[in-house]
C-alpha cells in the first residue's frame, strides 16, 4: 500500500522513518544519548515491516544521522529505500544551529549530504525552514538553487517543510513543490486551516513529523520519565512536557491507549493513525529509537480508526487543542 506524493513519482508508504533521534547528542535540538547499532536495528526492522522511506537531514546530529542512515543502508540486501533529506540548517563547533540560504552553502551541503549518504542522487531535497526574517529575496534565491540541483541530477524532487500558506504559494512560482513537511499531530493542528488547503490546492503531497507530538503520545512517557528528561534533550524545554499542559497530555494517552488496546496496537500507533486519517496527508514521519520501538508503530498505516473512535480521541483532545 503505497500513496504518490504530491507532483513526484515517489510511490511512498503511508509511514516513512525519521532519523532524528539517530543523531545522537552534542547538538542544540538534540534527543540526547543514541547507540548507533540500536539506530541500524530500528532502521532494518522498519524497512523488514515494509516501510519504503527514510527521512532524515544533515543537521541531525551535524550529520551524523545521515551517516547512520548509509551504514544501515550498506548492510540492507533488500530493495534501497527512498532517502529525504534536508538543508539550510547549518551548525557551529559548539553545536549551534544557524540558517545559510546562499547558493554557495546549499551547494555545499548537497555534495556533504551526497558524500555522507554515500548516494548519487537525493530522492526528496527539502528546504527545512523558510528564512526566520521572512526575506522572499533570500527565499527565492534558496529556492532556485534547489531547482538547479534538480535540473542537475543530484536531486530528483525537491520539497520544503515547516512553509505557510503564504510561503507555498511564493516559491510555486517560481518552481514546483513536491511536497511539504509540517508538525501535525492531535496537539498540533494548526495547519488544518490554511496549509492542508493550500497543498491539496496545488497538489502539493504532505508528509507531516511529530505524529505522536515527540514521543509524548507513545505511551512510554510518564510525569517521572517527563521530568527526569536530561538537560541534552531538546523535550526537557517543551512545555507539552510539563504542567499544566503534561496532565492533560497523559489523559489523551490514556484514550489512545484504550482505543489502541482494541486492536492490540500501541497509542503511539493510534496516534500515528489519527493523523493518517486526513486524506491531504500523504504519509507520517515516524523516529525510533531501537528495534523494538519500530516494532510497535510502523504498521500504523495499516491501522483504520472509526468515526467513533475518532471522536473518542478528539474528545480528550478538544483541551489540548483549543490552545
Amino acid at each position: 500500500m503505497t500513496r504518490k506524493l504530491g507532483n513526484s513519482d515517489l510511490q511512498i508508504t503511508p509511514v516513512g522513518f525519521g532519523a532524528w533521534a539517530v543523531g545522537g547528542s552534542g547538538w542544540e535540538f538534540a534527543w540526547g544519548a543514541q547507540d548507533d547499532q540500536d539506530s541500524i536495528s530500528a532502521i532494518h526492522r522498519a524497512l523488514e515491516l515494509g516501510v519504503n522511506w527514510i527521512d532524515t537531514a544533515a543537521v541531525y546530529g551535524m550529520g551524523h544521522s545521515e551517516e547512520v542512515v548509509a551504514r544501515a543502508l550498506k548492510i540492507w540486501h533488500d530493495k534501497r529505500p527512498y532517502i529525504f533529506t534536508k538543508c539550510v540548517l547549518r551548525w557551529d563547533d559548539a553545536g549551534k544551529i544557524h540558517q545559510d540560504f546562499s547558493p554557495a552553502s546549499l551547494r555545499q551541503e548537497c555534495e556533504d549530504s551526497l558524500r555522507r549518504l554515500q548516494v548519487e542522487t537525493i530522492d526528496l531535497y527539502q528546504m527545512h525552514w523558510p528564512p526566520s526574517d521572512n526575506n522572499q529575496e533570500k527565499l527565492a534565491e534558496a529556492w532556485q538553487t534547489l531547482a538547479a540541483l534538480k535540473q542537475e541530477g543530484k536531486v530528483r524532487w525537491i520539497g520544503v517543510s515547516n512553509f505557510s500558506a503564504e510561503q507555498l504559494r511564493f516559491v510555486a512560482k517560481i518552481a514546483p513543490i513536491a511536497s511539504l513537511q509540517p508538525p501535525y499531530s492531535i496537539l498540533r493542528r494548526a495547519i488544518e486551516e490554511n496549509v492542508l488547503p493550500e497543498c491539496e490546492k496545488q497538489g502539493i503531497g504532505v508528509i507531516s513529523y511529530a505524529p505522536m507530538a515527540s514521543g509524548l503520545l507513545t505511551g512510554a512517557m510518564t510525569r517521572e520519565r517527563a521530568a527526569a528528561l536530561p538537560a541534552d534533550d531538546f523535550r526537557s524545554r517543551n512545555p507539552e512536557f510539563r504542567e499544566p499542559r503534561l496532565s492533560k497530555n497523559i489523559e489523551l494517552v490514556e484514550r489512545l491507549r484504550r482505543v489502541g488496546d482494541r486492536h492490540g496496537v500501541t497509542p503511539g500507533a493510534v496516534a500515528i493513525a489519527w493523523t493518517l486519517r486526513n486524506p491531504v496527508i500523504t504519509g507520517a514521519i515516524v523516529g525510533a529509537r531501537n528495534a523494538g520501538q519500530s516494532e510497535g508503530v510502523m504498521r500504523a498505516g495499516e491501522l483504520k480508526l472509526t468515526p467513533e473512535e475518532i471522536r473518542e480521541i478528539e474528545g480528550a483532545a478538544a483541551v489540548a487543542t483549543a490552545r
